[in-house]
């Protein structure tokens, strides 16, 4: 362990610091570094199995649902994932609930003081700590969400027992190219020889299946090996010799839904149609279409490319009146493709500036979007805030959405406006 980090970290966010500024840059991908200092922590896998989360959009949602079918089961979870919200503790989870920060700054101490000169990301730095966390807690399941592509990210340095793709579209093409074929194919590099690769992709490229069976990965995918129909509020799912019918639509996507059902038949945990039903009756997710208030109708969900804004756009298919939009976004994203997919689906539009040098300015937006009503503010509180008055007057649902910031930004405002209300400071 180095003099500096013993001298300053004194508590998470003086670690979280610190780890920012051990390497130049914020990604990295490669897995030597990482797997260089895994090797020197002794880490003791789970008694059952790794499950390992890739895929475009749905990753989240997957793992939450695993997750929570596994505890359901009296199965003890280990699940990281990225990024977090408000607090660094939502990433590295034991049944669900966030890990304590003593717990978090000892796992970072432990890889301060094995990984000698080699420099870790802030990503690695997190993984590292939750493999390490997970190894000391003795759990039956990890549940790993990749953070970036799949072949080269951090989560790949550990074998997985079950590696799972949810989707495949065209996103950070910096990092993972600009192809369907060669994102699929980064993405189904977190299969393993021998172990179960589910894929729940929709029209997959060639390359997923390819790349698997280059690897030597037991595939099943999603429409040859498993198939799903919706029915108004019921669906049915069926593979692996089983079928299930009339499962309760989950609020969480439901072509998820069906990958889960997957991975479990396949994985030989043979899940019952009553312990499906009970889990998507209550599976839940932060900022996945999540419903924050009744009183006017409020949603928040992190959509922020073109195959989470049609997702979205079909949630509200089903609002009684078009809903108003609060949306913020990055630069880097398909700003074009969302306003074309959700523009006609709310009544008005309230795009606000996102801070960071990644944040796109409202009138960007603007430029993407044709609404004869459209209005511009410098946070996402001051649009969420207008967007509400104007919902209130008219009965209408508001969402808000765009990205990862955006919902952190109406989380960090929801709490201070909870907190003035808690004080009787009108709002």
């Amino acid at each position: 362990m180095t003099s500096e980090s013993l001298t300053v970290c004194k508590s998470l966010d003086d670690w979280l610091s610190y780890i920012e500024s051990q390497h130049p840059s914020e990604i990295e991908l490669g897995l030597e570094r990482g797997a260089s200092v895994l090797a020197k922590l002794n880490i003791v896998r789970p008694k059952e199995k790794i499950i390992t989360v890739a895929g475009t959009n749905g990753k989240g949602s997957t793992c939450a649902m695993l997750t929570q079918y596994l505890q359901s089961q009296g199965h003890s979870v280990g699940t990281y994932t990225s990024p977090h919200f408000i607090d660094f503790n939502e990433r590295i989870t034991i049944d669900d609930r966030p890990c304590e920060d003593d717990l978090i700054c000892q796992a970072f101490k432990v890889i301060e003081t094995v990984r000698g000169d080699t420099p870790l990301t802030y990503f690695e730095f997190s993984t590292l700590a939750a493999l390490w966390i997970f190894s000391q807690a003795n759990l039956d399941y990890w549940v790993l969400e990749v953070g970036l592509g799949g072949r080269l990210d951090s989560v790949n340095m550990v074998d997985t027992d079950v590696a799972v793709v949810t989707s495949i579209a065209l996103d950070h093409t910096d990092w993972l190219g600009d192809s369907l074929e060669v994102i699929a194919q980064e993405k189904t590099g977190i299969a393993r020889a021998g172990k179960l690769l589910v894929s729940g992709v929709v029209n997959p490229p060639a390359s997923l299946a390819n790349t698997a069976n280059g690897i030597g990965a037991v595939l099943r995918q999603k429409g040859t090996d498993f198939s799903y129909v919706k029915k108004g509020n019921v669906w049915s799912w069926s593979g692996n010799n089983v079928r299930f019918d009339d499962l309760p639509v989950p609020n969480l996507p439901i072509e998820n839904a069906a990958t889960v059902v997957a991975i479990l038949s396949y994985m030989g945990l043979s899940p019952t149609k009553e312990a499906l039903a009970s889990l998507f009756h209550s599976a839940q997710l932060t900022g996945r279409f999540q419903k924050v208030s009744s009183e006017p109708l409020v949603y928040i969900d992190v959509a922020h490319n073109p195959e989470a804004a049609t997702e979205l756009a079909n949630r509200i298919a089903d609002f009684e009146s078009a809903p108003i939009a609060v949306c913020g976004m990055l630069k880097d994203k398909d700003i074009a493709s969302v306003m074309v997919i959700l523009g006609s689906q709310f009544s008005a539009w309230y795009c606000a500036d996102l801070k960071g040098i990644r944040g796109a300015k409202a009138d960007e937006l603007f430029t993407k979007l044709t609404h004869p009503y459209k209005q511009s503010f410098p946070s996402v509180a001051q649009a969420y805030d207008a967007a509400v008055a104007q919902a209130i007057e008219e009965s209408r649902a508001v969402v808000v959405f765009g990205s990862f910031v955006t919902v952190t930004d109406y989380l960090e405002h929801a709490r201070y406006l909870q907190h003035d209300r808690e004080k009787g400071v009108p709002c």
